[in-house]
């Protein structure tokens, strides 16, 4: 850890994001597990996920789940009907072209289950690391790790962490991070990032995190209102 930064209570700083995590949306992989308890819509979805805004991945989602129910529907589909269903999601073109691989990929590797491991689950076509953790944590419940940007960048503004990369950070919280926060630590930071811990100009005048932050790299127009 760089000098001067003060040691993060990650228990009470826990405390604080599950609390603001109640009081916001919940992330949209989140909701279409809670409403279908379904892995293969839940892969689906997070696959839409990536680089795109949760408002375009929810409507891009029920456009695409009145359509496709399940596997078979998704191998019997057009790529150019997969594009036009999730368009305007990020990378559109590439995700429909994975989902359209996602069905025979997962027949000859795993007998048309979805599998609930992280090193199985990247063998699947457009899953990473990232994808691959959100999964196992919310189409499963099993403990995993899954960083994206609002992880990487809020554990490192804490200075809570000092790493460079997404990989990084996860290899760096499976090392320290409680076990029992594994779960939820995604899904209360996604929150945390989209609605307070901004990239830009965080809103750090407001933040119930600002007694614990030590604000690594914070740049922002909304000074805090006090560290005490």
């Amino acid at each position: 850890m760089p000098k001067n930064i003060s040691p993060l209570d990650i228990g009470s700083v826990y405390s604080v994001l599950k609390k603001e995590f109640a009081l916001h949306r919940v992330p949209v992989v989140d909701l279409i597990e809670l409403q279908t308890k379904d892995p293969f819509k839940v892969l689906v979805a997070t696959i839409l996920s990536a680089r795109t805004k949760d408002d375009v991945t929810a409507a891009a989602s029920r456009r695409l789940f009145s359509a496709i129910r399940n596997l078979d529907d998704l191998d019997v589909v057009s790529r150019l009907r997969l594009e036009k269903l999730i368009f305007p999601v990020g990378f559109y073109r590439t995700k429909a072209k994975h989902l359209k691989q996602l069905p025979a990929a997962l027949h000859a590797l795993f007998r048309g289950v979805i599998p609930s491991t992280i090193d199985e689950l990247v063998q699947l076509p457009g899953v990473g690391r990232k994808t691959a953790n959100l999964v196992v944590a919310v189409a499963f419940g099993k403990p995993a790790i899954c960083v994206d940007v609002h992880v990487h960048r809020i554990c490192n503004r804490l200075g809570y962490i000092n790493t460079k990369t997404p990989f990084e950070t996860e290899m760096k919280l499976r090392r320290i991070l409680p076990r029992r926060m594994w779960l939820m630590i995604n899904s209360y930071l996604v929150s945390f990032g989209q609605h307070r811990c901004l990239p830009v100009n965080p809103r750090c005048d407001s933040c119930p995190l600002v007694r614990y932050c030590n604000r690594i790299g914070v740049h922002t127009k909304f000074a805090p209102k006090s560290f005490l």
